[in-house]
């Protein structure tokens, strides 16, 4: 439901517009030191303001509950309040009468009983994910021996960055891309065949992200096209380097010390100010909608920072369970 991680374990918790979200991580080893400057960075990477996303910004300052004594982990839970202070949640009852497409509202009401948050996504906005963040930070905190960086590759099928987010513009549209994330230094051995395999948990992690709508390691579907021949990776050395790293870093859900590469396709922001058909759940009827309020042109834009994050918690959680990082820092 709202948590993952077997030793390393984060839970978020919160909607868009209500008092606050937040987060709680069992299992962070004792005595990592940890302060509001630690965070800052990767928070900023994540906020709105920049061109092609949302306008709305909050200062998104942790706020330290439990699990700190001295500016250091305690091993206790750790949680953390973000707090929600620029909302506008007249902009969703305005438009309650529409489910929109593409988002959770209709599913969520239907599931929920009408009993759920809508405004602004509520636990389904994309504003949760400065809680994954904030696990990702402590998370590379304790990776400190990886290198995690994830890039986007393209927005709407363009390299060039503002050109996709030209498009968009152009069309009065959103538009969607692809961001890439690479590690080095992680260690051969981490994962389990067959349902643990490291494939599968980072996938798991990574499409609670929303907008994700695909996931490719090494050289991903491209690799339906090609001879075995060519795809397998020769060994060269008693380490297990690789000539070529068609298999992105994991061989048989393990990982082989090489470098891990994996890609994620965003889908475009489903709050577009285009018109649309769609259902009018108060008539009962079908009839012409179009999304207001304050949204992000392209989302793929804010995801880098993400990806990391829930990489870097994925990886903790695998080095525990490994015994590669110490219980007490």
């Amino acid at each position: 439901m709202n948590s993952f991680g077997r030793i390393f374990r984060v839970h978020i918790f919160g909607e868009s517009h209500g008092e606050s979200v937040g987060l709680t991580i069992d299992g962070c080893p004792s005595g990592l030191s940890l302060s509001v400057d630690d965070f800052l960075a990767d928070i900023e990477r994540r906020k709105g303001g920049a061109k092609g996303t949302t306008p709305r910004k909050e200062d998104d300052l942790p706020i330290f509950k439990s699990g700190l004594f001295n500016n250091k982990t305690t091993g206790a839970p750790i949680t953390i309040l973000f707090e929600n202070n620029n909302t506008r949640s007249t902009d969703y009852a305005k438009q309650r009468a529409f489910p929109r497409p593409g988002h959770a509202d209709f599913v969520a009401s239907k599931k929920y009983g009408g009993n759920e948050d809508y405004r602004g996504g509520g636990h389904f906005s994309g504003r949760l994910t400065v809680c994954l963040v904030a696990a990702g930070v402590i998370a590379k905190k304790l990776l400190s021996q990886l290198k995690i960086e994830a890039k986007i590759l393209e927005i709407g099928g363009e390299q060039d960055v503002e050109k996709g987010l030209q498009k968009a513009i152009d069309a009065k549209d959103t538009i969607g891309g692809i961001v890439e994330c690479r590690v080095n230094g992680l260690p051969l051995g981490l994962g389990e065949p067959f349902f643990d395999s490291a494939e599968s948990i980072i996938s798991h992690a990574v499409f609670a992200i929303p907008a994700v709508r695909g996931l490719e390691f090494g050289t991903g579907f491209a690799a339906a096209k090609m001879f075995g021949s060519v795809h397998n990776d020769a060994i060269e050395n008693v380490e297990g380097k690789t000539v070529t790293n068609h298999a992105g870093g994991i061989v048989g859900g393990i990982t082989n010390g090489n470098e891990l590469v994996f890609r994620i396709a965003i889908k475009p922001t489903s709050s577009t100010p285009k018109e649309q058909q769609t259902l009018n759940w108060e008539t009962g009827e079908v009839d012409t909608f179009s999304v207001k309020g304050r949204h992000d042109l392209c989302i793929a834009l804010r995801v880098p920072v993400v990806l990391e994050a829930v990489t870097a918690f994925v990886l903790a959680d695998l080095m525990l369970l490994e015994n590669k990082i110490n219980r007490i820092v």
